[in-house]
């Protein structure tokens, strides 16, 4: 059956009015909140890159009212992509309103609402102080703390791998403790707990980050500890010892280059080779001379060898009964003679030389 007229031209006239709008609604960005550890909430609704207008963000929680204006955007190269949310803000358990809308040639055509339950929006804080116990057989304990307030509301999951293996192994843990059954002392194991609001408190899957890493084991110290390190690790283990080593190396070329202090330190020995140079270039390694011992004093001490030779024999018993002076009148020529002689009859049969 065909509509009347009288009711066909206002869905008509409705229509038109609010087909810009809703056109306008499909690209509007949505808003996403989540309050980290109950200390501030974030609600963003988009990037700088995909945003083409300044947004502005209003909220009130159902029974209070004025409606109010965000107090702190979040911008990005002067875009506001959201809004940040003091503790004090954060009302739980309470609907969460906003609306969001642009401001465009003057007219405001984008608009979006939408409720939220804020305690199923909360993501905690990731664990702290991993400690890890031997207990009685090969069997391990692992427990944690918390930075949420309510540890009560906090369900909990733990993963771990030994060097060994190629996956994780996760496990969901409902206190603060994790019993590690049984263990190889011949490996070494990575432990990682994170955490998150269990079904008694809110309903969310928002978990929180990893916490830092500890790693038990015997040869975890040997093997460089577990393969995935924190950031802070590298930093106290890798970059500072390397640190160290290039500020005393460097401490250690300055001291070498500052001759006045390196003299001071050590002293240099001097070198004597120097002061020897005229005695062996200028005189020819001549001592006296170097010294300036005088010619004459130095002629006086060489040995003069122009004495005359004396000839000194031994005579004959015969010839010895002989006086001096008689045998002094034979003939010089018979000298020889009589000193071949007493040779051959001399029982020495040795002659002297006398100088």
């Amino acid at each position: 059956m065909a509509l009347p007229s009288t009711f066909l031209a206002p869905i008509l006239l409705l229509l038109c009015r609010l087909g810009p709008n809703l056109v306008a609604a499909r690209g509007h960005p949505g808003v996403d909140c989540v309050v980290f550890n109950e200390e501030y909430m974030t609600c963003t609704w988009g990037s700088r890159e995909t945003l083409t207008a300044n947004y502005s963000l209003y909220y009130w929680y159902k029974g209070s009212l004025p409606v109010v204006e965000c107090q702190q955007y979040v911008q990005d190269q002067g875009v506001r992509v959201g809004c940040h949310f003091n503790k004090s803000e954060i009302i739980q358990f309470r609907p969460f309103h906003v609306l969001l809308n642009a401001s465009l040639n003057g007219r405001t055509p984008l608009t979006s609402s939408k409720v939220m339950e804020l305690q199923n929006l909360v993501k905690p804080g990731a664990p702290v102080n991993l400690t890890i116990r031997n207990m009685s057989g090969n069997q391990l304990e692992l427990s944690w703390t918390s930075p949420y307030r309510n540890a009560d509301c906090l369900e909990h999951a733990v993963k771990y791998k030994s060097n060994k293996d190629t996956s994780w192994t996760e496990y969901r843990v409902k206190g603060d403790i994790f019993s590690f059954p049984s263990v190889d002392y011949e490996k070494y194991y990575t432990f990682y707990v994170r955490s998150k609001i269990n079904t008694f408190c809110g309903n969310t899957q928002l978990w929180s980050e990893w916490s830092v890493p500890v790693v038990w084991g015997s040869n975890a110290t040997s093997n460089g500890m577990a393969e995935e390190q924190p950031h802070w690790f590298w930093i106290h283990t890798v970059l500072i010892p390397i640190a160290s080593c290039l500020l005393l190396l460097i401490l250690v070329v300055l001291l070498v280059r500052m001759e006045r202090v390196w003299v001071i330190l050590m002293p240099r020995i001097p070198n004597p080779s120097k002061k020897f140079d005229e005695l062996f270039i200028t005189h020819n390694g001549n001592f006296q001379e170097w010294v300036g011992v005088p010619k004459d004093f130095v002629e006086s001490f060489k040995p003069n060898y122009s004495e005359n030779i004396c000839y000194v024999s031994e005579l004959s018993s015969r010839d010895s009964h002989e006086p001096f002076w008689e045998s002094s009148n034979h003939s010089l020529s018979a000298l020889p003679g009589a000193l071949a002689a007493s040779r051959e009859h001399s029982p020495y049969n040795s002659s002297y030389l006398g100088m």
